[in-house]
Protein backbone atom coordinates (compact mmCIF):
# COMPACT_ATOMS: atom_id res chain seq x y z
CA UNK A 1 0.00 0.00 0.00
CA UNK A 2 1.36 3.55 -0.85
CA UNK A 3 1.06 6.37 1.83
CA UNK A 4 -0.09 9.42 -0.10
CA UNK A 5 0.14 11.73 2.88
CA UNK A 6 -1.91 14.85 3.56
CA UNK A 7 -2.83 17.22 1.07
CA UNK A 8 -1.30 20.49 0.62
CA UNK A 9 -3.15 23.68 1.66
CA UNK A 10 -3.97 25.36 -1.37
CA UNK A 11 -3.89 22.73 -3.54
CA UNK A 12 -6.96 22.03 -6.04
CA UNK A 13 -8.23 18.41 -6.74
CA UNK A 14 -9.88 17.42 -10.01
CA UNK A 15 -12.85 16.24 -10.95
CA UNK A 16 -14.51 14.42 -14.71
CA UNK A 17 -16.06 15.69 -17.23
CA UNK A 18 -19.60 14.63 -17.19
CA UNK A 19 -19.31 13.99 -20.87
CA UNK A 20 -16.05 13.04 -22.01
CA UNK A 21 -14.50 12.04 -18.66
CA UNK A 22 -10.96 14.25 -18.93
CA UNK A 23 -9.83 15.19 -15.52
CA UNK A 24 -10.47 19.20 -15.66
CA UNK A 25 -10.43 21.59 -12.66
CA UNK A 26 -14.22 21.91 -10.87
CA UNK A 27 -16.72 24.04 -12.53
CA UNK A 28 -20.46 24.74 -12.03
CA UNK A 29 -21.16 22.92 -15.34
CA UNK A 30 -18.82 20.11 -14.41
CA UNK A 31 -17.77 19.87 -17.89
CA UNK A 32 -14.56 20.34 -19.75
CA UNK A 33 -14.48 23.40 -22.31
CA UNK A 34 -14.62 21.18 -25.84
CA UNK A 35 -17.88 19.37 -24.41
CA UNK A 36 -19.19 23.02 -23.62
CA UNK A 37 -18.34 24.17 -27.06
CA UNK A 38 -20.58 21.38 -28.82
CA UNK A 39 -23.24 21.92 -26.67
CA UNK A 40 -23.87 26.17 -26.80
CA UNK A 41 -22.36 28.42 -29.80
CA UNK A 42 -21.97 32.06 -27.74
CA UNK A 43 -21.34 33.40 -31.40
CA UNK A 44 -24.97 32.00 -32.80
CA UNK A 45 -27.13 35.09 -33.42
CA UNK A 46 -23.95 37.08 -34.90
CA UNK A 47 -23.53 37.54 -38.79
CA UNK A 48 -20.47 36.27 -39.50
CA UNK A 49 -20.51 38.30 -43.82
CA UNK A 50 -21.71 41.63 -44.51
CA UNK A 51 -20.73 44.46 -46.78
CA UNK A 52 -19.41 48.06 -46.72
CA UNK A 53 -20.12 50.96 -49.14
CA UNK A 54 -17.17 52.55 -51.04
CA UNK A 55 -17.06 55.36 -52.86
CA UNK A 56 -14.54 54.89 -55.64
CA UNK A 57 -14.68 58.78 -56.85
CA UNK A 58 -13.92 60.68 -53.17
CA UNK A 59 -13.19 57.56 -51.52
CA UNK A 60 -15.11 57.70 -48.57
CA UNK A 61 -17.20 54.71 -46.64
CA UNK A 62 -21.09 54.97 -46.21
CA UNK A 63 -21.96 55.43 -42.17
CA UNK A 64 -25.52 54.64 -42.19
CA UNK A 65 -28.05 56.16 -42.51
CA UNK A 66 -26.54 58.69 -45.10
CA UNK A 67 -23.17 59.96 -44.14
CA UNK A 68 -19.79 59.04 -45.84
CA UNK A 69 -16.54 59.77 -43.76
CA UNK A 70 -13.08 59.31 -45.19
CA UNK A 71 -11.15 55.97 -43.36
CA UNK A 72 -7.96 54.49 -44.16
CA UNK A 73 -7.21 50.98 -43.98
CA UNK A 74 -6.75 49.29 -40.68
CA UNK A 75 -7.44 52.18 -39.04
CA UNK A 76 -9.23 52.66 -35.52
CA UNK A 77 -11.98 54.93 -38.28
CA UNK A 78 -12.27 51.58 -40.20
CA UNK A 79 -12.53 49.12 -37.40
CA UNK A 80 -15.17 51.47 -35.64
CA UNK A 81 -17.79 51.56 -38.73
CA UNK A 82 -16.91 47.39 -38.98
CA UNK A 83 -18.16 46.96 -35.46
CA UNK A 84 -21.13 48.85 -36.00
CA UNK A 85 -22.79 46.77 -38.27
CA UNK A 86 -22.49 43.94 -35.28
CA UNK A 87 -23.65 46.66 -32.83
CA UNK A 88 -27.74 44.82 -32.02
CA UNK A 89 -25.93 41.42 -31.79
CA UNK A 90 -23.08 42.39 -29.88
CA UNK A 91 -24.70 44.03 -26.70
CA UNK A 92 -26.09 40.16 -26.25
CA UNK A 93 -22.07 39.37 -25.70
CA UNK A 94 -18.78 41.19 -24.21
CA UNK A 95 -16.35 42.15 -26.47
CA UNK A 96 -12.76 41.81 -25.59
CA UNK A 97 -10.65 42.33 -28.50
CA UNK A 98 -10.76 43.28 -31.94
CA UNK A 99 -8.13 43.31 -34.91
CA UNK A 100 -7.71 43.19 -38.68
CA UNK A 101 -6.41 40.47 -40.64
CA UNK A 102 -4.23 41.33 -43.22
CA UNK A 103 -5.65 41.03 -46.80
CA UNK A 104 -4.95 42.17 -50.64
CA UNK A 105 -5.91 45.69 -50.76
CA UNK A 106 -7.51 44.52 -54.37
CA UNK A 107 -9.79 41.79 -52.90
CA UNK A 108 -12.17 44.01 -51.74
CA UNK A 109 -12.48 41.91 -48.44
CA UNK A 110 -12.41 43.51 -45.13
CA UNK A 111 -11.48 40.52 -42.30
CA UNK A 112 -11.70 41.51 -38.60
CA UNK A 113 -10.82 38.97 -36.01
CA UNK A 114 -13.13 39.18 -32.89
CA UNK A 115 -12.63 37.59 -29.39
CA UNK A 116 -16.05 37.55 -27.52
CA UNK A 117 -17.49 36.33 -23.99
CA UNK A 118 -20.37 34.68 -22.47
CA UNK A 119 -21.73 33.46 -19.33
CA UNK A 120 -23.29 30.17 -19.96
CA UNK A 121 -24.59 27.27 -18.28
CA UNK A 122 -24.82 28.15 -14.06
CA UNK A 123 -22.49 30.82 -14.73
CA UNK A 124 -19.66 29.36 -16.58
CA UNK A 125 -17.89 32.21 -18.82
CA UNK A 126 -17.35 31.26 -22.06
CA UNK A 127 -14.58 32.78 -24.37
CA UNK A 128 -14.91 32.42 -28.29
CA UNK A 129 -12.97 33.76 -31.23
CA UNK A 130 -14.54 33.97 -34.76
CA UNK A 131 -13.72 36.27 -37.63
CA UNK A 132 -16.25 38.73 -39.89
CA UNK A 133 -15.83 38.71 -43.52
CA UNK A 134 -17.04 42.15 -45.11
CA UNK A 135 -17.11 42.70 -48.89
CA UNK A 136 -16.58 46.10 -50.09
CA UNK A 137 -18.98 47.37 -52.51
CA UNK A 138 -18.55 50.23 -54.97
CA UNK A 139 -21.63 52.49 -54.07
CA UNK A 140 -21.43 56.24 -56.01
CA UNK A 141 -21.87 58.88 -52.91
CA UNK A 142 -24.55 61.97 -53.32
CA UNK A 143 -22.00 65.27 -53.34
CA UNK A 144 -20.25 62.51 -56.36
CA UNK A 145 -23.79 62.06 -58.03
CA UNK A 146 -24.43 65.75 -58.58
CA UNK A 147 -20.63 66.25 -59.76
CA UNK A 148 -21.45 63.96 -62.70
CA UNK A 149 -24.95 65.18 -63.33
CA UNK A 150 -23.14 68.66 -64.06
CA UNK A 151 -25.63 70.64 -62.09
CA UNK A 152 -23.69 69.90 -58.95
CA UNK A 153 -23.16 73.33 -57.53
CA UNK A 154 -24.98 75.50 -54.70
CA UNK A 155 -22.11 78.91 -54.41
CA UNK A 156 -19.92 79.76 -56.53
CA UNK A 157 -16.69 82.18 -54.91
CA UNK A 158 -15.70 84.32 -57.81
CA UNK A 159 -12.32 85.68 -57.37
CA UNK A 160 -10.67 88.64 -59.31
CA UNK A 161 -8.07 91.11 -59.25
CA UNK A 162 -8.01 93.86 -61.39
CA UNK A 163 -4.00 94.31 -62.11
CA UNK A 164 -1.60 93.63 -65.29
CA UNK A 165 0.42 91.70 -62.79
CA UNK A 166 -1.08 89.58 -60.22
CA UNK A 167 1.78 89.03 -57.51
CA UNK A 168 -1.02 89.21 -54.80
CA UNK A 169 -3.07 86.52 -56.40
CA UNK A 170 -0.28 84.48 -56.74
CA UNK A 171 0.20 84.65 -53.25
CA UNK A 172 -3.12 84.08 -52.08
CA UNK A 173 -3.09 80.65 -54.25
CA UNK A 174 -0.17 79.42 -52.51
CA UNK A 175 -2.06 80.06 -48.92
CA UNK A 176 -4.91 78.32 -50.41
CA UNK A 177 -2.70 75.25 -50.75
CA UNK A 178 -0.89 75.76 -47.78
CA UNK A 179 -4.06 75.75 -45.48
CA UNK A 180 -6.06 73.17 -48.02
CA UNK A 181 -8.54 75.76 -48.92
CA UNK A 182 -9.66 74.02 -51.83
CA UNK A 183 -10.13 70.11 -50.60
CA UNK A 184 -13.90 70.84 -50.37
CA UNK A 185 -14.56 72.24 -53.80
CA UNK A 186 -16.53 70.91 -56.41
CA UNK A 187 -14.49 71.97 -59.29
CA UNK A 188 -11.71 74.76 -60.10
CA UNK A 189 -11.98 76.99 -63.31
CA UNK A 190 -10.00 79.27 -64.39
CA UNK A 191 -11.56 82.63 -65.68
CA UNK A 192 -10.44 85.85 -67.48
CA UNK A 193 -9.00 87.69 -64.13
CA UNK A 194 -9.01 85.30 -61.78
CA UNK A 195 -10.75 82.21 -60.79
CA UNK A 196 -14.22 80.83 -59.72
CA UNK A 197 -14.54 78.17 -56.86
CA UNK A 198 -17.64 75.90 -56.89
CA UNK A 199 -18.49 74.01 -53.68
CA UNK A 200 -21.80 71.92 -52.76
CA UNK A 201 -23.12 73.95 -50.37
CA UNK A 202 -23.17 77.80 -48.89
CA UNK A 203 -21.81 77.11 -45.95
CA UNK A 204 -18.37 76.13 -47.24
CA UNK A 205 -18.39 79.10 -49.96
CA UNK A 206 -19.11 81.52 -47.24
CA UNK A 207 -15.93 79.69 -45.03
CA UNK A 208 -13.78 80.52 -47.99
CA UNK A 209 -15.32 83.97 -48.41
CA UNK A 210 -14.08 84.84 -44.73
CA UNK A 211 -10.79 82.90 -45.34
CA UNK A 212 -9.88 85.51 -48.21
CA UNK A 213 -11.02 88.55 -46.37
CA UNK A 214 -8.59 87.41 -43.33
CA UNK A 215 -5.20 87.21 -45.89
CA UNK A 216 -5.46 89.71 -47.95
CA UNK A 217 -7.53 93.05 -47.95
CA UNK A 218 -10.87 92.61 -49.98
CA UNK A 219 -14.15 92.98 -50.33
CA UNK A 220 -17.10 90.84 -51.53
CA UNK A 221 -20.64 91.10 -52.67
CA UNK A 222 -23.35 88.10 -52.52
CA UNK A 223 -25.83 87.66 -55.42
CA UNK A 224 -28.44 84.14 -55.13
CA UNK A 225 -30.39 83.12 -58.10
CA UNK A 226 -33.71 81.17 -57.61
CA UNK A 227 -34.03 77.74 -59.29
CA UNK A 228 -37.03 76.55 -58.00
CA UNK A 229 -39.75 77.03 -55.61
CA UNK A 230 -41.94 74.30 -53.64
CA UNK A 231 -44.98 75.90 -52.79
CA UNK A 232 -46.78 73.42 -50.74
CA UNK A 233 -43.61 73.10 -48.36
CA UNK A 234 -42.45 76.40 -49.32
CA UNK A 235 -38.79 75.53 -49.92
CA UNK A 236 -36.73 77.70 -52.22
CA UNK A 237 -33.41 76.04 -54.24
CA UNK A 238 -30.83 78.90 -54.85
CA UNK A 239 -27.52 79.04 -56.21
CA UNK A 240 -25.79 81.80 -54.52
CA UNK A 241 -22.83 83.70 -55.68
CA UNK A 242 -19.64 85.69 -54.05
CA UNK A 243 -17.82 88.26 -56.32
CA UNK A 244 -14.64 88.63 -53.97
CA UNK A 245 -12.25 91.65 -55.49
CA UNK A 246 -8.69 91.95 -54.35
CA UNK A 247 -7.08 95.02 -53.84
CA UNK A 248 -5.59 96.28 -57.49
CA UNK A 249 -1.87 96.70 -55.67
CA UNK A 250 1.03 94.43 -55.62
CA UNK A 251 4.46 93.72 -54.37
CA UNK A 252 6.78 96.13 -56.28
CA UNK A 253 4.26 99.12 -57.32
CA UNK A 254 4.73 102.89 -57.22
CA UNK A 255 1.52 104.07 -55.83
CA UNK A 256 0.03 107.78 -55.44
CA UNK A 257 -2.08 108.66 -52.14
CA UNK A 258 -4.43 111.36 -51.52
CA UNK A 259 -3.13 114.26 -49.92
CA UNK A 260 -5.85 113.53 -46.76
CA UNK A 261 -4.74 109.24 -46.94
CA UNK A 262 -1.02 110.44 -46.46
CA UNK A 263 -1.67 112.80 -43.80
CA UNK A 264 -3.77 110.36 -42.21
CA UNK A 265 -0.74 107.86 -42.54
CA UNK A 266 1.40 110.26 -40.13
CA UNK A 267 2.58 112.84 -42.91
CA UNK A 268 3.83 109.96 -45.14
CA UNK A 269 4.82 110.97 -48.79
CA UNK A 270 2.50 110.92 -51.85
CA UNK A 271 4.60 108.47 -53.69
CA UNK A 272 5.37 105.54 -52.39
CA UNK A 273 6.49 101.87 -53.31
CA UNK A 274 4.10 98.95 -51.83
CA UNK A 275 7.02 96.69 -49.85
CA UNK A 276 4.04 93.67 -49.79
CA UNK A 277 0.56 92.57 -49.41
CA UNK A 278 -0.85 90.32 -46.90
CA UNK A 279 -4.14 91.46 -44.65
CA UNK A 280 -3.00 95.02 -44.88
CA UNK A 281 -0.84 97.19 -47.73
CA UNK A 282 2.50 97.88 -46.45
CA UNK A 283 3.76 100.91 -47.83
CA UNK A 284 7.54 102.53 -47.95
CA UNK A 285 8.61 106.09 -48.64
CA UNK A 286 12.01 105.78 -50.54
CA UNK A 287 12.91 108.98 -49.35
CA UNK A 288 11.90 109.20 -45.57
CA UNK A 289 12.09 105.05 -45.46
CA UNK A 290 8.89 105.96 -43.17
CA UNK A 291 5.45 103.11 -43.22
CA UNK A 292 2.66 102.92 -42.70
CA UNK A 293 -0.41 99.79 -43.27
CA UNK A 294 -3.50 100.53 -45.35
CA UNK A 295 -5.54 98.27 -44.50
CA UNK A 296 -9.02 96.96 -46.78
CA UNK A 297 -11.69 99.09 -45.04
CA UNK A 298 -9.12 102.46 -45.69
CA UNK A 299 -8.08 101.60 -49.34
CA UNK A 300 -11.75 100.75 -50.14
CA UNK A 301 -12.71 104.47 -48.57
CA UNK A 302 -10.03 106.27 -50.03
CA UNK A 303 -8.62 104.14 -53.17
CA UNK A 304 -5.46 104.62 -55.27
CA UNK A 305 -3.95 103.21 -57.97
CA UNK A 306 -0.59 101.87 -58.98
CA UNK A 307 1.69 104.88 -61.31
CA UNK A 308 4.25 102.08 -62.44
CA UNK A 309 4.60 98.58 -61.72
CA UNK A 310 7.80 96.33 -62.33
CA UNK A 311 6.94 95.61 -66.02
CA UNK A 312 8.28 98.70 -66.52
CA UNK A 313 11.49 98.43 -65.23
CA UNK A 314 14.34 100.37 -66.81
CA UNK A 315 18.27 98.86 -66.42
CA UNK A 316 20.57 100.79 -63.95
CA UNK A 317 24.41 100.39 -63.05
CA UNK A 318 25.19 101.89 -60.08
CA UNK A 319 27.97 104.71 -60.12
CA UNK A 320 28.11 105.56 -56.08
CA UNK A 321 26.33 104.73 -53.00
CA UNK A 322 26.19 107.46 -50.36
CA UNK A 323 24.41 106.63 -46.90
CA UNK A 324 22.52 108.98 -45.18
CA UNK A 325 22.85 108.18 -41.24
CA UNK A 326 21.60 111.49 -40.12
CA UNK A 327 17.89 112.05 -40.97
CA UNK A 328 15.82 114.63 -39.76
CA UNK A 329 12.06 113.36 -38.87
CA UNK A 330 9.34 115.92 -39.08
CA UNK A 331 6.87 116.41 -36.10
CA UNK A 332 4.03 114.27 -36.41
CA UNK A 333 5.50 111.69 -38.79
CA UNK A 334 5.17 107.86 -38.41
CA UNK A 335 7.19 105.20 -37.73
CA UNK A 336 10.21 104.27 -40.04
CA UNK A 337 11.80 100.97 -41.15
CA UNK A 338 14.90 99.36 -39.48
CA UNK A 339 15.45 96.68 -41.96
CA UNK A 340 16.33 99.28 -44.94
CA UNK A 341 19.03 102.07 -45.20
CA UNK A 342 18.22 105.87 -46.77
CA UNK A 343 21.03 106.11 -49.60
CA UNK A 344 21.84 108.43 -52.05
CA UNK A 345 22.64 107.22 -55.63
CA UNK A 346 24.23 107.70 -59.10
CA UNK A 347 22.63 106.15 -61.51
CA UNK A 348 23.47 105.26 -65.77
CA UNK A 349 20.93 104.14 -68.07
CA UNK A 350 23.07 100.66 -68.87
CA UNK A 351 22.50 100.78 -72.56
CA UNK A 352 23.94 104.30 -72.05
CA UNK A 353 27.22 103.98 -70.10
CA UNK A 354 29.75 106.19 -71.02
CA UNK A 355 27.56 108.16 -72.87
CA UNK A 356 24.50 109.27 -71.22
CA UNK A 357 24.01 111.89 -68.69
CA UNK A 358 23.82 110.39 -64.60
CA UNK A 359 21.13 110.25 -62.49
CA UNK A 360 20.78 111.28 -58.97
CA UNK A 361 18.15 109.95 -56.57
CA UNK A 362 17.34 108.64 -53.30
CA UNK A 363 16.57 104.83 -52.71
CA UNK A 364 15.76 102.79 -49.53
CA UNK A 365 17.76 100.11 -50.84
CA UNK A 366 21.15 101.20 -49.35
CA UNK A 367 21.88 98.10 -47.40
CA UNK A 368 21.92 96.45 -50.58
CA UNK A 369 23.48 98.77 -53.64
CA UNK A 370 26.92 98.78 -53.86
CA UNK A 371 28.96 100.88 -56.72
CA UNK A 372 29.28 98.48 -60.06
CA UNK A 373 26.05 96.65 -59.37
CA UNK A 374 22.95 96.28 -62.39
CA UNK A 375 19.97 97.17 -60.60
CA UNK A 376 16.41 97.26 -61.87
CA UNK A 377 14.77 100.81 -61.20
CA UNK A 378 11.28 103.08 -62.53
Amino acid sequence: MEYLGEPTQGSQGKILCCQCGVPIPPNAANTCVSCLRTQVDITEGIPKQGSVYFCKQCERYLQPPGTWVHCALESRELLALCLKKLKGPLSKVRLIDAGFIWTEPHSKRIRVKLTIQKEVMNGVVLQQVFVLELIVSHQMCDDCHRVEAKDFWKAVVQLRQKASHKKTFYYLEQLILKHRMHQHTLNIKEVHGGLDFYFGSKQEARKMVEFFNTVVPCRFKTSERLISHDVHSNTYNCKSAYSVEIVPVCKGDVVYLSPALARSLGNLGQVCVCARVTSAIHLIDPSTLQVAEVSGAVFWREPFSALSTPRSFTSFIVLDVEPLRDQRRTAGSGATSSRHVLAEVWLQRWNEVGTGEQLHTRTHLGHLLKPGDRVLGY
